[in-house]
């Protein structure tokens, strides 16, 4: 494999999905590593891919219409090969996109989506929408340490300077990920504390964001534990920083890492 086709399979890579387990996908990977000029323009293609997920997340979808799609397109695809599932992928998105149009100019014309009620900027509002994002599913930049992580983050205008804790600075780094909150971004730091399944990147999550960012935030140490989306949680602040850690399991399991 050269560097052209390097790049080639990597314009079809979907950061944390199954393509992080295909081993051409690999292969390619060892010439972003390897290659400062290739790893900068892989950087930007994962931001690309992180910023068209959430605007597509925000579509309104019909009840039932995600799990018809995706059983369906299982039973079709199974056997089919990566640019047999790439197409499908594309026909499904035009149907989508048709019927979306469609809608819209059969809508009388007087009628306009109204905006759905303000998110509140408040602890309990972030603590809950960092969490439903760990568990489900996200764009995954994967990295093996803190160094790693910070230069992807700093160049895409998040928070880039944190500080561990003692029990977390022993766990194996996977990757990291940014998620938008009100007019800013949280960082998204994950973490491997056991062999996982194929396709699973992480079992722990930690997100920091300016305090600033989050309105009704005062001093919190030492951490707050607490469950939430069928995690245990714990929240802190730093500095300038809040810090939120949550994984599965209980209170014992998560004081380890602190």
């Amino acid at each position: 494999m050269n560097r052209e086709q390097a790049k080639q399979l990597l314009i079809l890579y979907r950061p944390g999905s199954a393509d992080d387990g295909d081993p051409e996908i690999t292969q390619a990977m060892a010439w972003v590593q390897n290659d400062p000029e290739l790893g900068k323009w892989f950087d930007e293609h994962c931001a690309r891919q992180t910023a068209v997920r959430d605007k597509v997340r925000q579509i309104p979808v019909y009840a039932g219409l995600k799990e018809q799609i995706i059983s369906e397109q299982a039973a079709k695809q199974r056997n089919a090969s990566r640019r047999d599932r790439l197409k499908a992928v594309a026909a499904v998105a035009a149907i989508i996109l048709s019927a979306l149009i469609i809608t819209t100019m059969y809508l009388p014309h007087h009628q306009t989506a109204r905006p759905g009620p303000p998110v509140p900027n408040t602890l309990a509002t972030f603590q809950s929408q960092m969490m439903a994002a760990a568990i489900s599913g996200y764009s995954i930049y994967a990295a093996t340490n803190s160094e790693q992580v910070q230069s992807y983050l700093a160049r895409n205008q998040a928070p880039a300077e944190y500080n561990l804790p003692a029990g977390l600075q022993k766990i194996a780094i996977s990757g990291c990920a940014i998620e938008f909150w009100q007019k800013g971004r949280a960082s998204m730091i994950c973490f491997k504390t056991r062999p996982l399944p194929q396709g699973q990147m992480s079992d722990m999550w930690l997100f920091v964001i300016d305090r600033s960012d989050v309105t009704d935030v005062s001093t919190i140490a030492p951490p707050q534990l607490a469950p939430l989306n069928g995690l245990i949680t714990a929240t802190w602040t730093q500095g300038d920083k809040l810090y939120l850690l949550g994984t599965k399991g209980d209170e014992q399991t998560i004081r380890q890492y602190l």
